[in-house]
């Protein structure tokens, strides 16, 4: 299972810290992955993290302002975000792969989402 925490109303230009813990053992092979969905609007990918490489990959929209890292010891991925905008306004998910993908269709563990409402 998947726990994601963190979110909050804040304004833009903030910054926020999104935390995943996981139950279970997360495995080298497996991509921990962030992404979003706006009210009305398709999950969006945010960013992914190969767990064994720790090597990462981001949306577009993100690109240059979050930062996903993962911490092996607690097994917690977070995602820092930085100048953040009125449309990073959504609910965040984070989710656990076997293969690396930005289609949230290949993802099979969800946790339950966390909002993060920026005011611009």
């Amino acid at each position: 299972q998947l726990q994601a925490s963190g979110g909050g109303l804040v304004q833009a230009g903030d910054s926020l810290t999104l935390s995943c813990a996981a139950s279970g053992r997360i495995y080298s092979s497996h991509i921990m992955a962030w992404f979003r969905q706006a009210l009305g609007k398709e999950r969006e990918f945010v960013g992914l993290i190969r767990w064994g490489t720790r090597s990462t990959t981001y949306g577009d929209s993100v690109k240059g302002r979050f930062t996903i890292s993962r911490d092996s010891v607690n097994n917690a991925v977070y995602l820092e975000m930085n100048s953040l905008k009125s449309e990073d306004t959504a609910l965040y998910y984070c989710t656990r792969g076997s293969t690396f993908s930005t289609y949230s269709c290949d993802y099979s563990i969800w946790g339950q989402g966390t909002l993060v409402t920026v005011s611009s």
